[in-house]
This record gives C-alpha cells, sequence and structure tokens, in this order.
C-alpha cells in the first residue's frame, strides 16, 4: 500500500520524516549548525503550531516525528524549515569560511537547477504514523541512530535527540510532546 504524500494535508497526524542533507555531506559537525536547526524547529513550534514529538539531529540528516494542527500543513513546515535552515547554513558557512564544504554544496549534481545554494535533498521520506506500534519502532529507531554510528555508548549522551526529554523529562534543549498516540 503506497505511503500517503505529504501534500495531502492530514489534520493532527503524526509525521515521521527524514530530512537528507545533499549526498550526505557531513555539515551538522559544530554546534553552530546543530543550533541552527534546534532554533527553527523552536521558530516552528511557537509560530507555525509544530508539535514536536521525537528527533535526532546526525551529522548529514535529520530524523523527526511531528504534528501540525488543523489549520497548518505538514508541506508548509517542511517548505519553511527547509528554506530558513538553508539560508542560516549558508550564512553560517560564508562566516566560517568552510569553503570545502560549501564547495561540495555548490558542486553537487543532485541540486536543482534553479538554485545556487541547496542543503537538503529534494525528497522528505515522510510517512504517517497510523499506529502505537509504529510510532514506538520509530522513536526508538531515532534514539538508537547516534549510538548505531558509535557517537555515544547511551542514547540518552546524545545531545541533540528527544531521548533525554522522553527517557528524564529533560527538555532543555527543546520541548517534545511526550505522547503514547
Amino acid at each position: 500500500m503506497p505511503t500517503p504524500r505529504l501534500s495531502k494535508h492530514f489534520p493532527n497526524s503524526i509525521y515521521f520524516s527524514t530530512l537528507t542533507v545533499i549526498e550526505w555531506i557531513d555539515i551538522f559537525t559544530k554546534h553552530v549548525y546543530f543550533d541552527i536547526l534546534i532554533d527553527s524547529l523552536k521558530y516552528c513550534q511557537e509560530k507555525k503550531a509544530l508539535m514536536l514529538h521525537g528527533y535526532v539531529i546526525m551529522t548529514n540528516h535529520i530524523h523527526l516525528l511531528f504534528s501540525v494542527d488543523e489549520e497548518s500543513s505538514a508541506d508548509v513546515f517542511m517548505c519553511d524549515f527547509k528554506k530558513w535552515t538553508t539560508n542560516a547554513i549558508q550564512e553560517e558557512l560564508k562566516n566560517e569560511s568552510r569553503r570545502y564544504i560549501k564547495n561540495l554544496l555548490d558542486k553537487t549534481i543532485f541540486k536543482k537547477r534553479q538554485n545556487c545554494f541547496q542543503v537538503w535533498q529534494a525528497n522528505n521520506f515522510s510517512e504517517i504514523v497510523e499506529s502505537k506500534p509504529f510510532f514506538k519502532q520509530k522513536l526508538e529507531y531515532i534514539h538508537l541512530n547516534p549510538v548505531k554510528k558509535g557517537y555515544v555508548n547511551g542514547c540518552e549522551d546524545w545531545k541533540y535527540s528527544s531521548a533525554m526529554n522522553w527517557m528524564h523529562g529533560d527538555h532543555s534543549v527543546i520541548n517534545v510532546v511526550l505522547t503514547d498516540l
């Protein structure tokens, strides 16, 4: 059965989505880049009715479990998030003179022709979460990502993950809506 596309609006549904950097380039290797993504998510929580249920930010991709209210659309959130973070990342790359990363992004063959700068792959690989077991499976997958990569020993040790929210009620990085569907 095909997964519904984000272009259809499913009010109050929870989505599991993966956003990947073009060619899996490791951009998020400094706290400033993680903070750009966190700040954008916080903005979307405040202004775009984003409800974040789970997340992990890795060096070249992010996974999100999220929902938006009836007035909003998952499409709008994704588009705005990608656009704002792309602009902020581009500016930070200029400020830091990370020419190597900027050059990789500029020269990628996967870049849209009309764009002079692109960070994210076009596809978001989103799925609607339709059951509690599926939600739990995706949340566990998200939290184990940094452990499987060998970045940390325990999932709660990765700062840019909702594992601390879920395991210890620690919302110091970003607020997460703890739900059991």
